[in-house]
């Protein structure tokens, strides 16, 4: 098994402090990497304007506490930046952070050398349909998109069919076995240039909120304000055993289908999950793995992909 870190490919690499730091930074494709131009985006998108004010520092900003305020964010930057005009999300589903989003997509697609062809798989779609959203607008892919969330493929379709630039180029499959996740979903005459995957982080609703009182108590946000600004459900949150149960599954899985997909990825919200994620790897002796960092304000994350 090979490892890469970063860019380089065919060799392990330790990377020295100014190359991590170049591989934390975002990709130089992505369009978030600056401050929001808050006079652009509520142009665009005036139902923003009313959430807008001066933070503590003198700049424009909005209350990211705030799950209408945050929606209203997200809107605005569809609009904005990927030509979406049509798109919401049912109430209490997840409101994607689109700036990480938008990283993960321009790292995978060197992957596949920013082929503007390229079918790929997002396993669990989820009702936003942030990926194909991105993937499509830059890069002109085509997506099949899973769900066990019969709501979330609802709500996945609205987008798709209110949106001229996406429509023919996502085609939406119920997973209807919550314990699989290719099988059932990529057909044997079928192939795919990429397969990514947003995982359940936590292991339990409990653990879930925890996780977000723990972040709203580092961040200084007011006890009364919403516990999850971001919103989400029980399976786009949480899964028994967690990203680490999940993705172990995910990699084995993917030996059975190494001929029908070219690179598998997915992203990796905890450093404690890598050791896992490495060991199931190892046993699949799949060819080669990249490891990819980066920050999105306070967080820092990682995409994990494979090929065989």
């Amino acid at each position: 098994m090979t490892v890469v870190e970063g860019p380089r490919p065919h060799h392990y690499q330790t990377i020295k402090l100014s190359n991590y730091l170049r591989a934390m930074a975002l990709h130089a494709r992505n369009p978030h990497s600056g401050k929001y131009d808050f006079t652009v985006l509520t142009q665009v998108h005036p139902e923003l304007k009313p959430f807008v004010a001066l933070n503590k520092y003198g700049n424009e900003s909005i209350d990211f506490a705030e799950p209408a305020a945050v929606k209203a964010l997200n809107k605005a930057l569809l609009k904005s930046f990927y030509k979406i005009d049509n798109w919401d999300i049912p109430e209490g589903y997840l409101c994607p952070p689109i700036p990480g989003r938008a990283e993960y997509i321009h790292r995978v697609a060197e992957l596949i050398e920013g082929k503007k062809d390229g079918r790929v798989l997002d396993v669990g779609i989820g009702a936003n349909a942030i990926y194909p959203i991105i993937g499509i607008s830059e890069y002109g892919w085509n997506f099949v998109g899973s769900d066990i969330d019969t709501v979330a493929l609802e709500s996945a379709t609205k987008i798709i069919d209110g949106n001229p630039r996406l429509k023919g180029k996502v085609e939406l499959r119920e997973q209807k076995d919550s314990s699989k996740i290719f099988e059932g979903i990529v057909s044997p005459y079928e192939y795919f240039d990429l397969a990514i995957c947003n995982p359940p982080f936590h292991s339990s609703s409990e653990d879930a909120s925890f996780s977000s009182l723990r972040k709203r108590k580092n961040l200084g946000i007011d006890a009364s304000k919403p516990l999850r600004n971001f919103g989400g459900q029980n399976n786009e949150l949480w899964c028994e055993g967690g990203e680490e149960f999940f993705i172990h599954n995910m990699v084995l899985e993917s030996q059975d289908f190494k001929a029908r997909i070219g690179w598998f990825s997915t992203l990796v919200s905890k450093e404690t999950t890598l050791r896992a994620v490495f060991r199931a790897l190892k046993k699949t002796k799949c060819q080669e793995v990249r490891k990819m960092d980066f920050s999105i304000g306070q967080k820092n994350t990682r995409v994990i992909a494979w090929r065989f």
